[in-house]
């Protein structure tokens, strides 16, 4: 698939992930719009750090998955969509469930019949490695056991269904990329990464988190965008799911001895940090099997561990007023 002058819609464009999807795309030679939630600031997130230049040729559209008027409209006239709109934060999702049943499984309903109504050449659905739930075998490939051990993961393994019936229904050419545990500048301080790093750059002499126990296949952000395009490009892909990650795990135990490293820092750990997870919640093992990737999209990670931790931390360091330091891992 060329990106020169192909029309594009990024569902989700102010997120981290998103933000650098759009980024990729523009440089690509895509003509971009971006869809953010609208907020009476009007703030368009994560898109507001992008180069100027960069951020010059994108079409921002401030509105809401759930509204399946705009996301038509959106959706009208474009070839290819990346559906990344989601609400993600597992925490929140055991206390507001309905509101990521809404977002998550009714906005990809939304985008899929809009995709559907207008002709789009192809749908970009972002799945997430958490609706596999803990391991029952590893590396985790697509065909493992679909898991909703949150509310969050548990809308995300509607949202893929649907996409999947529309696929078997409709013949609707869609994709469903599956990434693991995605890090790298802009990421969220509530994630366990941005965390570690932010603590060690405030001076903290240690770390305060929850657990060192869970292993999780940490892809850098630049990998996972290049997987979106590599499986957006891939005739082969349509109608599959496909996983995206390092086939590396790593305990968030090493991670910390990593992030020091990078960071040229030795530091204490401290469990005080409130554990959010019931404990029937708790995934505590994902590492990906890439196999599909490689065979159905030529893709392959080409960042180590360090290579991208060390560029997280060199934005969290020029980013400060981003990172509130005091905060726990969860």
């Amino acid at each position: 698939m060329e990106w020169k002058g192909r029309k594009v819609v990024v569902t989700g464009a102010a997120g981290f992930i998103g933000s650098h999807l759009v980024e990729e795309l523009v440089a690509a030679g895509a003509q971009v719009t971006a869809l953010v939630h609208y907020n009476a600031r009007s703030d368009f997130g994560h898109l507001r750090r992008l180069e100027p230049h960069t951020f010059g040729q994108i079409e921002v559209v401030s509105g809401d998955v759930r509204d399946p008027f705009i996301v038509r409209s959106v959706v009208r006239g474009n070839a290819v969509v990346f559906h990344l709109a989601a609400l993600i934060g597992i925490p929140y999702s055991y206390v507001a469930p309905q509101s990521y049943v809404d977002t998550n499984v009714m906005g990809t309903l939304n985008v899929l019949q809009a995709c559907v109504a207008e002709g789009v050449e192809r749908l970009v659905n972002t799945s997430t490695s958490e609706v596999y739930g803990t391991a029952r075998y590893v590396p985790i490939d697509e065909h493992h056991p679909l898991q909703g051990q949150s509310p969050y993961a548990a809308t995300k393994i509607g949202a893929d269904k649907l996409v999947e019936s529309f696929y078997l229904s409709y013949g609707t050419p869609v994709v469903t990329v599956r990434p693991f545990n995605t890090y790298g500048p802009r990421q969220s301080a509530r994630a366990i990464i941005p965390a570690i790093l932010s603590q060690i750059v405030a001076g903290h002499d240690t770390l305060r988190l929850g657990s060192l126990d869970p292993v999780r296949d940490f892809t850098y952000v630049k990998d996972t965008v290049r997987g979106f395009l590599a499986v957006a490009e891939s005739p082969n892909a349509v109608g599959e799911v496909t996983n995206i990650g390092t086939g590396q795990g790593t305990s968030i135990r090493a991670l910390v001895d990593a992030c020091c490293e990078v960071a040229g820092r030795h530091v204490d750990v401290v469990l005080d940090a409130p554990r959010v997870r019931p404990e029937k919640s708790e995934v505590m093992h994902l590492v990906c099997d890439n196999t599909k990737a490689a065979t159905l999209a030529q893709w392959a990670p080409k960042f180590t561990l360090r290579e991208g931790l060390s560029q997280t931390l060199r934005f969290i360091q020029s980013h400060p007023f981003l990172f509130d330091a005091t905060r726990h891992a969860t």
